[in-house]
């Protein structure tokens, strides 16, 4: 067959072509359909309930105020601290000639697998006033459980796992030979760390902080077991929420629509990051 007669040929199946993957295209919207309405329907109406002036009147409650105020310091506190801890050990992980690598690995998994309430419990086994370490603490007259300070610890283990695990897969994806390379130049290993691991991966830092710090400020089950849910104390926005059941649905409608937003904001951001982060590797490729 001549390139002309297949060149023919193509062309004249070009248009059943695209409408046979037009058709599979509109099927395939159809069955995913039941499932997107079912995920939208309710964050609709939760919008629909709570108007620009009920919200703006809420907002100046002193206990949303306090809500929002606890969980804002507590969140940002606790991705502080998993930055500073939680980079060395997204680190460790990325080298996976490691033989801890499944190990550390999996203990890094857990608290995305456990429920939040069996969380708290162990926290509080571990450093309440009778607990593992704090009857320790408690001796010498520190008490953790029912404070800020346990909300913080409580956030940090339930949202630390999402910042290891993006780091420890910015960390991977350099390659090894650039670090071979200044190596063999003479850099030791914090400077290969900070001018080459750091800004090569920041991206992948970046996003993992993002969601750490909106896992933490969602955080419920944990904190209300190990920190309680003391007005002004402990209790951040979704404790207020639930909270607000019981006592004023009016401010649990405001601060749900609040942490929706954030919520939304956090995934923007995020898939933002790693939307530029792909359309660089592309070019990068492609040069």
């Amino acid at each position: 067959m001549e390139n002309g007669d297949r060149l023919r040929i193509q062309l004249e199946s070009a248009p059943r072509l695209y409408q046979a993957s037009s058709r599979s295209f509109q099927f395939w919207k159809i069955l995913a359909l039941p499932l997107l309405l079912f995920i939208a329907i309710p964050l609709v109406a939760l919008f629909a309930h709570v108007s620009i002036t009920d919200l703006m009147k809420n907002l100046n409650q002193r206990q949303v105020i306090e809500a929002i105020s606890l969980s804002l310091v507590t969140s940002f506190t606790a991705t502080f601290i998993t930055l500073i801890f939680g980079t060395p050990v997204a680190y460790l992980l990325a080298q996976r000639h490691s033989r801890t690598h499944r190990l550390v690995d999996t203990l890094i998994d857990l608290p995305l697998v456990l429920p939040p309430s069996v969380a708290g419990v162990a926290l509080l086994m571990a450093f309440g006033r009778n607990g593992m370490i704090g009857g320790w603490l408690s001796a010498v007259g520190i008490e953790i459980p029912f404070t800020m300070t346990a909300v913080i610890m409580a956030q940090v283990f339930i949202a630390s796992p999402f910042y290891v695990k993006a780091a420890s897969i910015g960390f991977a994806s350099i390659d090894p030979e650039l670090k071979q390379a200044a190596s063999l130049d003479g850099a030791g290993n914090w400077r290969i760390f900070r001018e080459i691991d750091l800004p090569l991966s920041r991206m992948a830092l970046l996003s993992g902080s993002v969601m750490t710090w909106a896992r933490a400020l969602g955080e419920f089950g944990a904190t209300i077991i190990f920190a309680g849910n003391f007005p002004g104390r402990t209790q951040t926005m979704p404790l207020a929420i639930y909270m607000g059941f019981e006592i004023d649905m009016e401010v649990a409608l405001t601060l749900s629509v609040i942490l929706i937003g954030l919520s939304f904001l956090t995934l923007i951001i995020v898939k933002g990051i790693l939307h530029r982060r792909i359309e660089a590797d592309l070019e990068f490729r492609s040069t």
